[in-house]
């Protein structure tokens, strides 16, 4: 009796919850990290005389490391499980990220920032997967959702971080890598104290929460299909709904990644705000789509709960919410008012972040555990194409001629595609249909395990 109660007393009756705050930790320092270099871009420019068009290639490289890594960071976490391949990623990127301090010219920083997107490519299906193995299927999008709403809270808060050491340091940019590098490591470690890769795995499991992701209405995905098999990914590459989700991932993409990259450099090039007061309206538009990203997985969720079919629901959040930032992406380079210019923007974010939780989550909804970090890596790898495009093809529109205009139009009208290809590929209803829970005589390979063994 007495050992029973010891073993109870350092389990967690809500750990998934923890494990999704362990997991946003994470996130928010991903694109802490990724975001400081644009807001350092000034400084970066001048002490090395990079041109626009120059700095949008340093700005592109990134991706190059970061779009197979993907993929491969995906599909290792079906092989090895998304705790090892998150530690590995997060010190891998914290590493480089503090190594931009030892950039000496273009060639450097290049190499650099490709190093650096090595790490920071797997987080994407490494998010999903850790989600969709801890959570039932009627809070996939909820848990996805506030896992994503980390990425633009972690670039809010960074943005502020970054100009008070940037200001603190009489703009020495080199301050906030290292500082920024450091904190990752410690992140790194954290994560693989407190996670597992499933919940049966976890000593700090409780039964019944156990039974809460396992059963009921919605319940987690199952691992196998329903003869116990392991699924091809091949099946799943057949699949309409993962190619269209694919493309509507790219459309969101580009847009978001002229944000990150050049929102910045427009604010005070085209609008001539202050550096102080690029803390404040750089942070707005991320901390909107913070707000949103977590809104657009609790609404699909709900509406799910309630019609019996989620990934309905984040088809159309996607379609409609794509069109929306289309519409009013376009205009943003004409504006002359920067207060009209942050506020439009930051509504633009907040319905993009709205389809953020939805890519990852209707894979999820269709894909078994299993298969579910390569095929979700995939969409992510085709996804994050747009950054290797969008950065440079933006700086060269700006480089001289000061195009904002023409940037912003083609990135509204790659994001219109996206939305169409959703609404008119995207079939749900040929998808294969899976078990509700673990397949008869599987719980041995779902890694279930008594009180004894943990």
């Amino acid at each position: 009796m007495e050992s029973s109660r010891s073993k109870n007393a350092h389990r967690w009756p809500h750990l998934r919850w923890v494990i999704l705050a362990t997991d946003c930790l994470i996130l928010a320092l991903n694109y802490g990290d990724r975001s400081a270099i644009s807001i350092a871009a000034p400084f970066i420019m001048k002490d090395f005389h990079f041109t626009e068009a120059q700095f949008g290639i340093i700005l592109s490289i990134f991706f190059v490391g970061y779009v197979p890594f993907c993929f491969i960071g995906g599909w290792t976490s079906d092989k090895f499980g998304p705790r090892k391949i998150m530690t590995w990623a997060t010190l891998v990127w914290s590493i480089f990220v503090a190594a931009t301090v030892v950039g000496f010219n273009f060639v450097s920083f290049l190499i650099i920032r490709a190093l650096f997107g090595f790490g920071e490519g797997p987080q994407g299906a490494v998010m999903t997967k850790t989600m969709s193995n801890w959570f039932p299927q009627r809070e996939l999008g909820t848990s996805v959702g506030i896992a994503q709403a980390a990425t633009p809270l972690g670039g809010a808060i960074a943005t502020p971080i970054i100009v008070a050491l940037l200001v603190g340091s009489h703009d020495n940019w080199r301050i906030p890598f290292i500082i920024m590098g450091a904190v990752g490591i410690l992140f790194a470690i954290g994560w693989f104290v407190i996670i597992r890769d499933k919940p049966e795995q976890h000593p700090w499991i409780t039964a019944q929460e156990l039974k809460k992701i396992r059963e009921g209405a919605l319940a987690r995905r199952p691992e196998y299909l329903e003869d116990g098999s392991t699924p091809r990914m091949i099946t799943y590459l057949k699949m309409p709904l993962v190619w269209s989700t694919a493309w509507a991932f790219f459309g969101y993409a580009w847009v978001l990644y002229t944000f990150l990259s050049w929102f910045p450099e427009y604010l005070l090039q085209k609008q001539h705000i202050s550096l102080s007061s690029l803390a404040v309206a750089g942070a707005i538009p991320w901390l909107a789509g913070a707000v949103a990203c977590a809104l657009g997985g609790i609404a699909t969720d709900w509406i799910g709960k309630k019609t019996g079919h989620p990934a309905v629901a984040r088809k159309w959040m996607i379609v409609v919410c794509l069109l929306l930032v289309a519409l009013l992406f376009t205009p943003i380079g004409m504006i002359t008012s920067a207060v009209v210019a942050v506020a439009l923007m930051a509504l633009i974010v907040f319905l993009l972040y709205l389809t953020t939780a939805q890519y990852f989550a209707i894979i999820g909804d269709v894909v078994p555990s299993s298969r579910l970090g390569g095929v979700m890596g995939l969409v992510h790898l085709i996804a994050n194409l747009a950054g290797v495009i969008a950065p440079v093809v933006t700086g060269f529109l700006i480089s001289g001629s000061n195009n904002w205009t023409a940037a912003f139009g083609i990135a509204a009208a790659i994001c219109l595609t996206g939305s169409l290809s959703m609404a008119f590929f995207a079939r749900i209803d040929r998808t294969r249909k899976l078990t509700a829970g673990i397949p008869a005589g599987q719980v041995d390979r779902v890694g279930v395990v008594s009180d004894n063994e943990r």
